[in-house]
């Protein structure tokens, strides 16, 4: 890591900001009765980055030494930081942020409500290995009812590839063209997280198991997903033809896939009704 460009006033006032919106109780201690002023005290920080009260304390008055790695990663974990709040805490202490450890599983509850809320839309988030996470009703007629299904079974990359080698779906460019960019998207996911265990089992297993999945991989592209226009024959609506739209949430890594018909459109009406069974 660097070591230069210690912003020591915009460092103190970080830390004094950070402390002032926590609560006690957020960090399990208690509120007490005699606090005058909101926040967290000084030697509860240090306490809880298990540091001497006196270096907080001149940190805070930005009269400290150049605080290490190890310094800073304490304080971001006493603080509460957010991931962004953790890399900015490095750069204004002169050191460069750590890599993102990995990416997350956990589905904030906001976006569970935002698909939920999409009853004649199917939607559902995965993460960067694209494993499905959660799902509305009506996604439930594209990607099936996985609540039985274990989370290990639950990989969109996995079902990709374990279609046979002559079967129909490899031959249309639409669909090659899906594969290929999530293929893409996988390997930017692959360099983002470099030590996330996951990603790279997924990888290491693919390229031992299809061979189709090998020669994509080794082509090296590299590109977030991007909007795409799928042609699908299903059971019980027809044919239909949607826009592919993927919506990043880029604190957890994750991805919210929605199928967007045109307005007015068959496929529209195609999902409403669709939609109307699954509430019936």
């Amino acid at each position: 890591m660097t070591t230069t460009g210690l912003r020591r006033d915009e460092l103190a006032a970080f830390l004094r900001t950070r402390r002032a919106r926590l609560r006690p109780a957020e960090v399990g201690l208690p509120d007490g009765v005699r606090r005058r002023i909101p926040g967290l005290r000084r030697q509860e920080v240090a306490q809880l980055a298990g540091m001497s009260v006196d270096y907080y304390i001149r940190l805070e008055q930005g009269r400290g030494p150049h605080p290490s790695g190890q310094v800073l990663a304490a304080l971001a974990r006493a603080l509460l930081l957010t991931r962004d709040e953790r890399a900015y805490l490095f750069r204004v202490a002169g050191q460069s942020p750590p890599p993102t450890p990995g990416p997350s599983r956990e589905v904030d509850p906001g976006l569970r409500h935002l698909i939920d809320a999409m009853a004649d839309t199917p939607a559902y988030v995965v993460d960067a290995r694209y494993d499905v996470l959660a799902w509305n009703r009506l996604a439930e007629h594209f990607v099936g009812d996985l609540s039985a299904v274990p989370d290990a079974e639950r990989n969109m990359i996995r079902w990709m590839f374990r279609r046979s080698a002559g079967d129909a779906h490899w031959s249309d460019p639409d669909t090659l063209r899906f594969v290929r960019g999530t293929v893409a998207d996988l390997r930017a996911a692959y360099g983002r997280y470099p030590t996330d265990r996951g990603l790279a089992e997924l990888v290491t297993e693919l390229l031992g198991t299809s061979p189709r999945f090998a020669r994509f991989w080794a082509e090296h592209d590299v590109e977030e997903r991007r909007p795409v226009v799928k042609r699908v024959a299903h059971p019980q609506a027809g044919p239909l033809e949607f826009e592919c739209r993927v919506l990043n949430v880029p604190e957890t890594g994750q991805r919210v896939i929605v199928y967007v018909p045109e307005p007015g459109s068959p496929t529209h009406a195609a999902f409403r009704r669709l939609a109307e069974r699954v509430a019936a």
